[in-house]
């Protein structure tokens, strides 16, 4: 009996404390319109027993109904919502899985040399024996055939790159060759014309003394610095020279005291009195003061290197007095038709090879360019424009004669008279820093057999 009161007292008070907790619209739990007594308790035994005391007991409670707020009905589709998504996630995992294998089954065949199998066969017996819907299988079918024309698209691009590195390599050779072609020929012409002229004063007699006498003219007539020291001149100064019959005589400066003499000098810097920053026209016809600061002229610096084989050495003074120098066993300049392109190899001095500097920056084989006239290898503007002079440029330089004159060092651009192999040129490397300046420059050229 004892038992039966503290298991009434137990229910009434687990109800009053659900009752307690919340009760009305508001709470969490509502309780019945009856309340339960003690009377609806029944207690009965288990089972038989021989003891009273020890036999086993049931409690028989009435019916209760807890009503739940609806915040648990919420959280009951989440939970299976969330069911929901880890079963597609699962399957996802699973389809990406077989992906990855059946693609690693095909490097596997392309690795060892094997044709790639029917893929609708494989799709067939893949959709027959992992169960999935068409939907997967159609999705990984796409996925692919997006790989394989990546692939090509990737192939076509590369061979399409390297068909256009070739052309652009045949392009130039060509060029090239077409401009060695079109010189090749005009000077066989002249050699031509030249045989033609001598043939024809040879068969002369007396009966030609006009032939005879041009030919004894030309025959006393230097073509250039070197002859006029062969015929005893050994002082510098201006004399007149004629590199080819055919065209007038022009003046030109030799220096007869320098290394053996004979030199004709086609370029000199010394005190910034001549402006260097001139056109096309007057680069081809020449200008300045020969005894101070001039340009020989295009036109004369390709006859006299057409008429013998030329040696062009250059001399550097830079503002700190530090001297230098640059030769070249070989040096040529084509006409204007050409574009006066320059031909320059064989290097050697102590002033460094700023003609050929690498690759990128060469002046051997470019075409000259002015302020006016852009025959330039830069894409995007002119260097004789930007530097201010008339060049055989690249893109841009690695060596101006032509530059700016200045007396000291200079700072910004790097438009003064420039030769990138000079011995502190890696102090320039900085826009910041100072410009090297240089006092004196000459470039002189005289034939390659010239014995003093």
């Amino acid at each position: 009996m004892k038992l039966i009161c503290i298991c009434c007292f137990l229910l009434l008070v687990i109800w009053e404390t659900v009752e307690a907790s919340g009760s009305g619209p508001s709470g969490v739990l509502d309780r019945g319109s009856e309340i339960p007594s003690c009377s609806q308790v029944r207690l009965k035994p288990a089972g038989q027993c021989e003891d009273e005391d020890e036999c086993p007991y049931q409690i028989l409670v009435p019916p209760m109904t807890i009503q739940l707020p609806k915040q648990f009905r919420l959280l009951e589709k989440t939970m299976k919502e969330l069911q929901s998504l880890k079963e597609t996630v699962n399957r996802m995992k699973s389809s990406c899985l077989e992906c990855s294998l059946k693609q690693e089954d095909q490097n596997l065949q392309k690795d060892s040399g094997d044709p790639p199998a029917n893929r609708g066969n494989q799709s067939q017996e893949h959709a027959s024996s992992s169960g999935t819907g068409n939907g997967n299988d159609s999705n990984n079918d796409l996925v692919q055939h997006m790989q394989v024309r990546m692939n090509r698209m990737s192939n076509s691009l590369k061979n399409a790159r390297a068909q256009i590195n070739s052309l652009q390599g045949r392009l130039k050779e060509l060029n090239l060759l077409n401009l060695e072609n079109v010189e090749a020929i005009m000077d066989r012409k002249v050699e031509n014309i030249t045989g033609m002229v001598n043939k024809i004063s040879s068969s002369c007699t007396s009966n030609c003394p006009g032939q005879q006498q041009l030919q004894h003219l030309s025959n006393i007539t230097p073509r250039d610095c070197s002859d006029i020291s062969m015929l005893g001149q050994r002082t510098n100064g201006l004399y007149q020279a004629t590199p080819d019959p055919r065209n007038r005589s022009f003046a030109v400066y030799c220096d007869m005291e320098s290394f053996g003499g004979g030199w004709t000098v086609i370029q000199r810097r010394s005190d910034g009195s001549v402006n260097f920053n001139r056109s096309w026209a007057e680069y081809k016809k020449g200008f300045g003061d020969p005894k101070t600061e001039f340009w020989l002229g295009n036109d004369k610096i390709h006859l006299l290197t057409k008429s013998k084989d030329m040696v062009l050495r250059i001399e550097l003074e830079d503002s700190d007095g530090t001297r230098g120098y640059a030769k070249y066993d070989q040096f040529y300049v084509s006409n204007e038709f050409l574009r006066y392109r320059l031909s320059v190899s064989g290097y050697s001095g102590t002033a460094g090879n700023a003609l050929q500097f690498n690759k990128h920056f060469n002046h051997d084989q470019k075409f000259f360019s002015t302020p006016d006239t852009d025959n330039d290898m830069y894409p995007s503007g002119n260097c004789g424009a930007y530097y201010g002079s008339g060049w055989w440029f690249d893109a841009c330089m690695s060596a101006n004669l032509n530059g700016k004159y200045y007396k000291t060092k200079y700072k910004g651009k790097r438009d003064g008279i420039f030769w990138g192999t000079w011995h502190n040129q890696t102090s320039e490397y900085y826009p910041t820093n100072y410009r090297q300046a240089f006092k004196n420059v000459k470039m002189m050229i005289r034939p390659k057999n010239y014995a003093p």
